[in-house]
């Protein structure tokens, strides 16, 4: 059984783009593959944080996972700070990396903006912890946002690398799996604009702790246009917002955009948005009871995210272990 790794950092007020593009696909993978799922509060810490928004954060996270069907007794879901083997090998991967792969990482150009002198080691050296938190586990998929793909692409580098310089096959390439829903659920206020949990607006978005009267609030005042639905899906074209309320019926429903459109020709945004709005509260609803309940009880959540842990360990530290014997690390 081939064996996926995951993280989602702990930046808190998960929400359906985290859903739908994520958490429900995690689920869903332990049918088919040994999951390991990883709250990433190491990564979170390459730029500022509040210790204890941080830690309040990471429960949450946590509990919608758990919430959003990721079974802990089938799967493992821990924080990422509390296995230092990922720091670990972290450490012996930037020894492996080349300056010239980092310096083509689009993503630490787009955080660190101008001010690059500015910017954290730490977020500059991001995707070689994110290569030590795969290759920790000798994953050999890794679901991802379009937008992470490269990353997985240097792990792969990173783990040919150290296989060549030692002259073994230890590590294994691992495989991008693209999750194509997360980069197509957009804001309910600007369908041009990926649904984000930092956004100011909390109408731009339906977070998974919403309540059924808010998701439907939310629903009804998002942004359209004035334009009946169309009879196919090609003539959504420069309809941002149409676009956007099609994909999200589209994909809470599990069906096609196209198949929407030939239910929905000609109808206005009213008769639309009431349908969506039951079915999202549908769909949403239970999961947020659930993600509340687990909030309002941390010990259960950390008693969940210990015993991950500890099977977090098992399975990485031997890796680890080998990997420093490999290296040629004194052991006595």
């Amino acid at each position: 059984m081939n064996r996926i790794f995951s993280g989602i950092q702990p930046s808190g007020n998960l929400q359906l783009g985290n859903y739908l593009g994520a958490i429900r696909n995690w689920a869903r993978m332990q049918d088919s593959h040994e999951c390991i799922y990883c709250v990433v509060d190491l990564h979170a810490i390459t730029v500022p944080q509040d210790p204890a928004e941080l830690r309040r954060a990471t429960r949450e996270v946590a509990a919608g996972v758990i919430a959003g069907g990721v079974d802990p007794d089938r799967s493992v879901i821990f924080v990422q700070s509390q296995a230092p083997e990922h720091a670990e090998l972290a450490w012996i991967l930037n020894c492996v990396a080349r300056l010239g792969w980092l310096n083509r990482m689009t993503q630490f150009k787009d955080k660190a903006g101008a001010d690059r002198d500015g910017a954290t080691v730490g977020l500059y050296t991001y995707p070689v912890l994110q290569a030590a938190d795969v290759l920790a586990y000798k994953a050999t998929d890794v679901p991802v946002g379009e937008d992470q793909k490269q990353h997985i692409e240097l792990a792969r580098d990173i783990a040919q690398a150290f296989n060549s310089m030692f002259d073994t096959d230890f590590f294994p390439l691992p495989e991008p799996r693209i999750q194509p829903e997360a980069a197509r659920i957009m804001s309910l206020r600007d369908g041009t604009r990926k649904m984000s949990k930092s956004d100011p607006s909390d109408y731009s978005r339906i977070n998974m702790t919403d309540g059924a009267d808010l998701i439907a609030r939310k629903i009804r005042r998002a942004k359209t246009d004035p334009a009946p639905l169309p009879d196919h899906a090609e003539a959504l074209e420069g309809r941002p917002e149409a676009r956007n309320l099609v994909t999200i019926y589209a994909a809470l429903a599990e069906v096609s955009q196209e198949t929407v459109v030939e239910r929905f020709a000609g109808k206005g945004f009213g008769i639309f948005k009431s349908e969506l709005a039951d079915l999202a509260v549908a769909v949403l609803g239970p999961i947020g009871e659930e993600m509340q309940r687990l909030m309002a009880a941390p010990d259960e959540v950390d008693a969940i995210l210990g015993r991950g842990n500890a099977r977090a360990r098992e399975i990485s530290g031997p890796i680890i272990r080998a990997a420093q014997d490999i290296v040629g690390f004194h052991r006595a």
